[in-house]
This record gives C-alpha cells, sequence and structure tokens, in this order.
C-alpha cells in the first residue's frame, strides 16, 4: 500500500501503520508491504505521521482488502500434526518401525542426521543398529515404508542436528558438503526435505551483525546459502521446517546476538535465518519446552507448562516483534499456516509437558479467540497450522495420549 506524503512533511520522521487494530508498525517511506497474511482472510489497515518527539497525527480512514487463496503447503492438511521417529538412536522410549508410525501423524522427522565434525558440514544418517535397536527393520523394508506413508500423503524429511549434532558451517567448503552431504541423504531415502534441529552452539552473531536482513555472520550466511540451494535443487515440493529453541527465536524481543548487556551471541540468532528463507519455509515449530521464561509482546514473563506460554510464544510469531525492543527493527509476522506448536509429546520427553487439556485451551485461544487466560494474543489466527510433538516413540511410550487427543481436536476445529 502507499499513501501521500502527510502536509506537514518536514516534521514528519516516521509514519506508522496499524493492521487490524494492533500495536503499529513504523514505517520511514510512504509505502508498506503486508506479510504473514493467511489465504481467503479480510484485514484493516490505517496509517499516521510521527514527529520525533513521538506525537502523531490521527490515524486516516481504514482501508480494507481481502487475500486471495494459496499459500502455504496444500499437499498437507489444514491442519498437521508433526513428530520426530527416533532413527537413529534409542533412548528408553523403544524402537519404532517406520511401517509401524500411527497414522495421526502427517509430517514425520527422522532423527537425526549429524556432521562428522561440528565444522565439516558433512552430514551422516545411520540407522540405528540391532543391537541398541532390537526389531530394527532392513534398509529395504524401512525405504518401503517410507514409500507407504508417502502414497498416504505424508512427508517424512530428514532432521539435522538435535541435541548433540553441533553444525557450524563456518566456510564455503562446510556449506557446500552440508548441500552434497543432505541431498545424498534425500535422493538415498526418496525423503520429501528437511528439518533443521540447530541447537547448542550451531548458530550464534557475531559482534555488530544486527541487520536482520542482511546479516553477515558466516555460520548464519552459508546455512541460509544452503537451504536456499537446496530448496532450488527439488524445487517447489521441497518441504522445509525447523524446531527451534525458544532461546534462538522468541528471546529476540529482548536480546539479539552479544549486543547490550554481555548478551549471548547464541541469542535470537535463528531469526535471520528464519526471515530469509520465510518465503521457502512450509513450517516453523519452535520448542516450547526446555526453555526458561520468556518476555511476551505483553511486556511480562512467561513460563512454560501452561497455556499462557504456548499463546504468548505463538503470538510473536504470529504479530511479529520489535527486535531486542526497537521498534524501528521488526521481525516481520509469518504466515499462519507456517506456524505449529512445538510440545513434549509426554512428561518423559522434555521439560515443560503440558497436559492436554491446557494444549487445547491455548490453540483455541490463538484460532478462535475463545477460552483465553491472562495473556491475550494480538489477534486471532484461525489458519495456525497444528502441533509438533517430540516424539513419536514418547508418545507410543505414553499410551498415544498426545497423537489420538490432539488429532481428535485438531479435526474438530473449523478450517478457515
Amino acid at each position: 500500500m502507499t499513501w501521500s506524503p502527510s502536509s506537514d512533511d518536514v516534521g514528519v520522521t516516521k509514519y506508522e501503520v496499524s493492521r487490524n487494530g494492533v500495536a503499529p508498525t513504523p514505517v520511514t517511506g510512504t509505502s508498506y508491504t503486508a506479510t504473514g497474511l493467511t489465504p481467503r482472510t479480510s484485514y484493516a489497515f490505517r496509517v499516521r505521521a510521527c514527529d520525533a518527539a513521538g506525537n502523531c497525527s490521527p490515524y486516516s480512514t481504514q482501508v480494507t482488502g481481502t487475500t486471495a487463496e494459496g499459500g502455504g503447503d496444500t499437499s498437507l492438511p489444514e491442519r498437521v500434526m508433526v513428530g520426530y521417529l527416533h532413527a537413529s538412536f534409542a533412548n528408553g522410549s523403544g524402537y519404532i518401525r517406520m511401517s509401524d508410525v500411527p497414522d495421526e501423524w502427517d509430517v514425520i522427522h527422522l532423527a537425526f542426521g549429524e556432521p562428522t565434525s561440528v565444522t565439516s558440514g558433512d552430514i551422516r544418517f545411520t540407522r540405528c543398529p540391532a543391537a541398541e535397536c532390537p526389531g530394527v527393520e532392513s534398509e529395504s523394508d524401512f525405504i518401503a515404508a517410507i514409500r507407504a506413508k508417502q502414497a498416504q500423503g505424508k512427508k517424512v524429511l530428514i532432521s539435522i542436528g538435535g541435541q548433540n549434532g553441533q553444525v557450524q558451517l563456518t566456510t564455503a567448503a562446510a556449506r557446500d558438503a552440508f548441500v552434497s552431504s543432505v541431498s545424498a541423504i534425500i535422493d538415498r531415502y526418496g525423503l520429501d526435505g528437511l528439518d533443521i534441529d540447530f541447537e547448542g552452539h550451531s548458530l550464534y552473531l557475531d559482534p555488530g551483525d544486527t541487520d536482520l536482513a542482511r546479516p553477515t555472520t558466516p555460520v548464519v550466511v552459508n546455512l541460509i546459502a544452503a537451504l536456499k540451494t537446496l530448496r532450488s535443487r527439488y524445487g517447489d515440493d521441497f518441504t522445509l521446517t525447523m524446531a527451534p529453541e525458544t532461546f534462538f527465536v522468541q528471546l529476540g524481543h529482548q536480546f539479539y546476538g552479544p549486543g547490550q548487556n554481555g548478551a549471548d551471541p547464541r541469542s535470537a540468532s535463528y531469526l535471520p535465518v528464519i526471515h530469509a528463507l520465510r518465503d521457502d519455509l512450509t513450517l516453523l515449530h519452535v520448542q516450547d519446552y526446555n526453555s526458561g521464561p520468556i518476555m511476551g509482546l505483553d511486556g511480562q514473563y512467561h513460563t512454560m507448562g501452561g497455556h499462557d506460554f504456548h499463546v504468548a510464544m505463538t503470538d510473536m510469531l504470529l504479530a511479529g516483534f520489535p527486535i531486542a525492543g526497537n521498534p524501528a527493527n521488526m521481525f516481520p509476522p509469518l504466515r499462519q499456516d507456517q506456524v505449529a506448536i512445538g510440545l513434549p509429546a509426554s512428561p518423559n520427553a522434555g521439560n515443560g509437558f503440558t497436559t492436554v487439556a491446557e494444549v487445547h485451551k491455548a490453540f483455541d485461544c490463538l484460532a478462535k479467540g475463545t477460552g483465553c487466560g491472562s495473556y491475550r494474543p494480538r489477534g486471532v489466527y484461525p489458519g495456525l497450522r497444528g502441533l509438533m510433538a517430540w516424539s513419536i516413540n514418547w508418545d507410543v511410550f505414553n499410551g498415544k495420549e498426545f497423537s489420538r487427543s490432539h488429532r481428535a481436536h485438531l479435526d474438530g476445529l473449523t478450517a478457515p
């Protein structure tokens, strides 16, 4: 959208655009592109002019528009269930054959592909050996089961990283090795795409790297380039997901890299990656677990394990937020169909387990605007895509409570 300059343009230092009555976004020029919109949805916009002292004119007359069809991966259901399958290790939850993955799961992440060394970029995926995983199927049966799941409309992805798989693409050689080795895994098993589950010290920001749209830190720049190359190589059907921790995303509301107060250089270091890939990203499912308290858009700290935490963390992704508290440096909202809520599948799976009732309360608050607690989201998000769980194995170990209860609830919601 565009507008004419204010008649008092000499004193104007910025304009502010408000969408659907929520907190305004600052704009330096006389045009604005709205992102993070949902198909077949009406939006209302107003603009006002402000001076350096923070004095603003009244808002303009409201204008409205409705988005067209499109956006999102239409080969997946409107509400998705995403789960990680322990394919390369056993950790007490029991091995599950690919053919035995319950039907409730729409996207299956094979956990994990890991590097030969932290900075090599050379990713290897080794299936769990029989000594560690009794009952593991043969390679041919594993591949046949993947094909059967895909024939049912499921997506099967290789997940790179995890808790132990530190990946730092510090050089162009590591970037190219990443592309080559990940492609080899995808081709060998006929997979639908890639999940980035970088944790620990994989991503960080160098001092002075503060421009969200133009990062300069090699591990960030090389990862972005590698993912864009893979997306280009496999085309529009390539499924790309990410599973960062809140430390690497929503913490950016307060801290971005090593800037102020001696902050951890890893703070919010996923943000430039997400931003650069937002047109290619199928799903972002931030891990709303194993997290410390995080400040929401209401200026209050929220603690994992209850519905308010999930509402506050998800609202930040769908409404956008100022990076390090700077309203002139915004992380723009993602599309609703790109966002799912990440959860532990059982109390054994991770800190921050949330009961079925609390998860349903959070999802209904976000998608329908009903049953909200103390945190009120900035909007209603009927296109919120679904739920992610760590993990399918822990869900089965827990009697499939997560998959059965949440699948039924998601299917019962009216799609946008």
